[in-house]
């Protein structure tokens, strides 16, 4: 019998990948043993971020080799193209676009019976970026992270990210931090890492709010420090899930599935189909691509976490995407807009066939850092609002106190706290009260 690549399954089948519990979970161990790494960080500091790297990274490095000097960002400019900074500016620019409308909006104002209120918003003090590096370069998380956290005026913005065999950092991410204006950049990452930005060490100093997201342990770290210091969101493994019928074309779910897949082992990647047919089109598109293109073990490994339900119909395949709440939604239906208003639990949204996840990923202007894991069912994706505080500032008049009082004194009266009205009786007193 020939192995599949994917499980093609009935709807009946997925619970069980639905749940994705041996991906998400926090066990007991993992737990403990980054536990263990935020202790010896808090208590030996760049002795410890050091220890670990070599360790985990397999780079030895000095004390003074965490910060990443001015010399060593100008070096890298010499070691990347002028298209490449052209594609990085275009993407920090479009986020610029996007998130700069999303402030806007929270500058609003209301006048309500003699009560003005507006809004005002106030940046965070200080946000550390986790980026995620070593063998890989993500310059594209940089931009996410940190492009938002500028926009909306934190003005200290770091960013720690893993160090490559070599003990360098690539040339890429530090052109990107460069452009992005990144106030400091460390090479440290893993769980220390997230330790690091949250309490701080003798050459990092703690932040105020840690984003970005990372391998299972970086978020098992950022949920275990959230006691003492914000977070953004558990953003973990790459997902996508697609939603697709007859009318879709089978090698482009394929290659959707396969950009993903290409992420990491442990990304998971599924499409939901009411077409028995497009389902094993989809599988034999997929055993040609593993032949020929790049990273093809990675893309095979996550492949064999992946899965294709076949549903009996539409209200079948929204009933488990949103029970599945994927990072990444796709829909490629004949009528895509007749679903996606009925979805309510993924962490982007791309309808069309031409709407493919890779340009989410770049530069369609939209943040890729989004919850993973079934978080989508309470948290939204990273944006400007994630480094702002929402300021109301109001101006009541005598006018307008008058109008409320009455409400004030019942409210007050049934909780117990009588000042309350006693406050504004005082500063009513020759008016007739109730």
């Amino acid at each position: 019998m020939k192995k599949e690549i994917i499980r093609i399954l009935e709807a009946r089948q997925a619970e069980r990948w639905i749940r994705r519990d041996k991906f998400t979970a926090l066990n007991p161990e993992l737990e403990e043993q980054v536990r263990s790494i935020i202790e010896e960080v808090k208590s030996r500091g760049d002795e410890a971020l050091i220890s670990f790297t070599k360790k985990f990274d397999n780079v030895k490095l000095e004390i003074s080799d965490l910060k990443v000097d001015r010399e060593e960002i100008e070096k890298a400019y010499e070691k990347v193209t002028d298209r490449q900074i052209k594609a990085i500016e275009e993407a920090k620019k479009r986020l610029e676009i996007v998130e700069g409308k999303l402030l806007e909006s929270l500058n609003t104002s209301v006048e309500l019976k003699g009560i003005k209120i507006r809004f005002s918003v106030r940046p965070i003090e200080s946000v550390g970026c986790y980026v995620p590096g070593g063998r890989a370069a993500y310059p594209s998380t940089l931009i996410m992270t940190t492009t938002p956290a500028k926009l909306a005026g934190v003005p200290r913005v770091t960013v720690c990210s893993p160090p490559a065999p070599d003990g360098t950092i690539n040339p890429l991410i530090l052109v990107s931090a460069d452009i992005c204006k990144v106030d400091e950049f460390y090479r440290v990452g893993g769980a220390q890492a997230i330790a690091a930005m949250a309490y701080g060490t003798e050459t990092i100093a703690p932040v105020k709010k840690i984003v970005g997201p990372g391998n299972k342990y970086v978020t098992a770290a950022k949920i275990l420090v959230s006691k003492d210091v914000a977070i953004d969101l558990p953003a973990g493994p790459s997902e996508l899930l697609i939603i697709a019928d007859e009318n879709a074309d089978p090698y482009f779910l394929a290659l959707d599935l396969c950009s993903q897949a290409e992420h990491a082992p442990d990304s998971i990647v599924g499409l939901l189909t009411t077409s028995r047919r497009i389902a094993h089109e989809v599988e034999l598109e997929l055993e040609k691509l593993v032949r020929i293109i790049p990273r093809s073990e990675v893309v095979v490994e996550a492949l064999s976490n992946g899965f294709i339900v076949v549903c009996e119909n539409e209200d079948e395949m929204i009933e488990i995407a949103n029970a599945f709440a994927p990072e990444h939604l796709e829909i490629i239906t004949k009528n895509p807009e007749a679903l996606v208003e009925r979805i309510f639990t993924a962490g982007i949204v791309l309808i069309g066939e031409y709407s493919t996840v890779a340009i989410s990923d770049y530069c369609c202007g939209t943040n890729h850092v989004l919850p993973t894991g079934g978080f989508g069912r309470v948290y939204s994706g990273l944006s400007a609002l994630d480094f702002v505080k929402k300021l109301p500032i109001v101006e009541v008049s005598k006018e307008g106190l008058n109008n409320a009082v009455e409400y004030i004194r019942i409210l007050a009266e049934a909780e117990g706290l009588l000042n309350h009205y006693e406050a504004v009786k005082g500063r009513l007193k020759n008016e007739e009260l109730p």
